[in-house]
């Protein structure tokens, strides 16, 4: 068991431009915008020694300097957020780096901490990142492209993602749990670093999920399982959900 301080930061990378819903990141959300809330919750856990955004954009750069808090711009244009962060650790000194998604501003720290704590565990050294699973309860929900789904071995390590529904029920009582993939990642440093000058291969860009890269060239992903689902602002739908729970 590894217990040797380790010093953990976390990057939430921010782009202005979103497919589905442009500027979520700078819509109101109660008083104050969508990714500043994300940033103060990230830094209220408690549990990073820094939290920066990172951003190819200048409105979000200011809105977070502005109110005290601290960014950073990308030098180049970057296809995922995995590889806008690496581009921002890269002359860091830090051993744990965690992804926070900008668009989801109500962090659970129970699940934060227990993705954190595999690094201290038996199986620490295996491991190059962690990532969270919920269990899925609606077929629906299964069917879903927008969730993605990962199966894992019975050490919790991830055998892939998938937009279609895996493991696929022959039989209608499969007895099986679907799990849907939570987007919070913890790297070690040299994964992200890794990552960033590997090239896509065909199955990740089939499915377009980013954490199938790791797969790819034979990195080990630890899932770590939670109940808390989290809510992610991907339509203005799901602004107005998050507006009514923070009431």
């Amino acid at each position: 068991m590894n217990t040797t301080p380790l010093k953990i930061i976390a990057m939430i990378p921010a782009r202005y431009a979103a497919t589905r819903f442009p500027a979520k990141l700078m819509q109101d959300l109660n008083g104050k915008t969508v990714i500043l809330r994300t940033y103060e919750a990230a830094k209220n856990t408690g549990l990073f020694e820094e939290v920066y955004v990172v951003t190819d954009s200048d409105i979000i750069y200011s809105e977070i300097t502005e109110n005290g808090g601290k960014a950073i711009m990308s030098k180049k244009e970057h296809q995922c957020g995995s590889d806008r962060i690496a581009e921002a650790v890269e002359d860091m000194d830090v051993d744990i780096v965690v992804n926070v998604q900008g668009d989801e501003p109500m962090i659970d720290m129970g699940s934060l901490e227990k993705v954190l704590d595999v690094f201290r565990g038996q199986d620490a050294e295996k491991i190059d990142l962690a990532s969270l699973k919920a269990p899925i309860k609606e077929w629906k929900d299964v069917e879903n492209p927008n969730h993605v789904k990962v199966v894992t071995n019975k050490e919790d390590f991830a055998l892939y993602f998938s937009r279609s529904p895996i493991p696929y029920p022959r039989e209608k009582e499969a007895g099986v749990t679907w799990f849907k993939h939570i987007g919070i990642y913890a790297f070690r440093k040299q994964a992200l670093l890794d990552f960033q000058r590997l090239p896509m291969l065909g199955l990740e860009a089939a499915e377009k999920i980013e954490a199938i890269r790791y797969l790819e060239y034979g990195k080990n992903i630890k899932m770590v399982e939670t109940n808390v689902k989290g809510v992610g602002i991907d339509t203005p739908e799901d602004l107005e959900r998050a507006r009514q729970l923070f009431s």
